[in-house]
């Protein structure tokens, strides 16, 4: 039964994408199934915002199909088998959606209105690289939740003395992934490079090796793992580049001998005698500033970090972070930054709740905000940021008000000794309750964690109610769209509504 509802919304939202001939690719992430797309304008964005099962839709480089956590992986291998199934054919052509004349779709549009502008905005080389970076750390993030679930559960049986004969083995369990995650990037890395992967997978597995251990650069001893993923990923990058050089002068009849043996071996020695070493001293200075940071200006750098992710997030330059948590997470078990930045997620829940109550007799947005609460609250926020606060403008910069109280709360405890943490990356809201830890016990860190909630919460809430609006918007918004006056004539008589707020 749960197999043929994967495969009924997979297959409702196949032709709504133009059918199986106008799709290049599949992939999916935590939430988003992510699809490459031959022709743009077969869409029917409205259909498909209007399906029950789908949270909202992201233009980027992909088009992308908020879906929620777990669905999304069970609809990708359906949605896939389709396309399979279909063939080759001509791309669907373009129905006539039926004409939407609600205010949420109106905020919809603008909401797809600013995705394009960001998107042009966003095509830089440097945007791009850090797509390219988060393209080789997401797919990590399945296994990265699941083995931080299963050391949360270990050291909870360890605190209460509870099953000593089981706890090693989750130990194990828990603990082997990250023991090998160099190994990972390395292989993502040259696969995104466009190299051969299990090349890449070797030369980064050089740093996990115990042997490295008998060996010095500049000085000093090389330690297992010294460098983590940081060196594995710039040991792949450079084995790719190696690889090309040798496919482009080496004579084909030789390449299958050849390029492998100078890709790993060129490669290699550049990892162990530069690479390791180097790696080693960023992600050493990364962990040391992290911790400087909260533990000298806290709340400042909370309020600061909670206050900008979600921009960060508008703009793309959030990518840049997942390297850093990903090391922080690697040499201390837990990233201290991404509690403080969840708290953004908490803004902008309050600032819906917000939005619902000042727009009493608007039923459509109230609908919009009723769907994407639930997911809000588990930390997918894509459906509120562009169907709802995001298009309306001045709410969003009072989620980012309620994202910065709630960041500044938790920044505050980390600056008094109680450090709040993740042991993995990906999830935020409730979700991240399960992989919290920090350093003192298990119960401090929720409660603190679950205090930057309650801030965030609340201060988005009370800077939207009080500030979010202007009169001119509450006149133009708070109408209820099924009395009989459409939202266009209403918007042909009233005045231009105000652009969004510039972040």
């Amino acid at each position: 039964m749960a197999e043929n509802k994967n495969r009924d919304v997979a297959a409702s939202i196949l032709p709504l994408v133009g059918g199986a001939a106008n799709v290049t690719s599949v992939v999916h992430c935590m939430t988003r199934l992510r699809l490459g797309l031959a022709d743009r304008s077969l869409v029917q964005d409205e259909a498909l915002k209007a399906l029950p099962d789908v949270m909202g839709v992201v233009e980027d480089e992909t088009y992308q199909i908020v879906l929620g956590p777990g669905k999304v992986a069970r609809v990708t291998p359906e949605f896939e088998a389709l396309v399979a199934e279909a063939g080759p054919q001509a791309p669907a052509p373009a129905a006539a959606a039926p004409a939407h004349t609600t205010t949420a779709d109106e905020l919809a549009d603008r909401g797809a209105e600013l995705r394009a502008a960001r998107k042009a905005k966003n095509a830089t080389p440097l945007k791009l690289f850090l797509r390219r970076i988060a393209n080789i750390f997401v797919p990590l993030i399945p296994a990265l939740i699941g083995c931080g679930i299963i050391a949360g559960i270990n050291g909870l049986l360890i605190n209460l003395e509870w099953l000593p004969a089981v706890t090693p083995a989750l130990a194990a369990i828990a603990s082997g992934f990250m023991a090998l995650i160099a190994v990972f990037v390395g292989y993502n890395t040259a696969k995104e490079f466009g190299g051969t992967p299990i090349l890449g997978g070797a030369v980064a597995a050089i740093i996990v090796y115990a042997g490295v251990a008998n060996i010095s650069a500049f000085g000093q001893k090389l330690s297992p793992g010294q460098g983590g993923v940081l060196g594995a990923l710039g040991a792949a990058v450079l084995a790719v580049y190696v690889e090309k050089w040798c496919r482009k002068w080496v004579p084909e009849a030789v390449d299958v001998l050849v390029t492998p043996t100078l890709t790993v071996l060129v490669s290699g020695l550049v990892t162990i005698f530069g690479l390791m070493y180097v790696a080693g001293e960023v992600s050493t200075g990364i962990g040391t500033a992290a911790n400087w940071l909260l533990d000298n200006t806290g709340a400042f750098a909370g309020l600061v970090l909670g206050g900008l992710f979600l921009p960060l997030v508008m703009l793309g330059l959030h990518q840049a972070l997942i390297p850093i948590h990903t090391t922080l997470i690697e040499q201390q078990g837990y990233t201290v930054l991404l509690p403080i930045l969840a708290m953004a997620g908490a803004g902008q829940v309050g600032c819906a709740i917000a939005v619902f109550k000042r727009l009493k007799h608007n039923t459509s947005i109230r609908t919009t905000i009723k769907s994407a609460l639930p997911a809000g609250f588990l930390g997918v926020g894509e459906p509120l940021i562009y169907g709802v606060s995001l298009p309306l403008g001045r709410p969003f910069i009072t989620a980012c008000v309620g994202g910065a109280a709630g960041g500044a709360f938790v920044g505050l405890f980390s600056m008094l000794g109680t450090k709040v943490g993740s042991t993995a990356i990906g999830p935020s809201g409730w979700a991240l309750f399960p992989l919290l830890k920090g350093n003192h016990g298990l119960g401090s860190t929720c409660l603190i964690y679950g205090g930057g909630l309650l801030i965030g919460y609340a201060v988005g809430f009370l800077a939207t109610y009080f500030f979010g609006f202007s009169k001119q918007m509450l006149t133009e918004l708070n109408q209820d769209v099924d009395a009989g006056e459409s939202p266009s004539a209403r918007t042909e008589s009233a005045p231009a509504s105000p652009e969004p707020a510039q972040v």
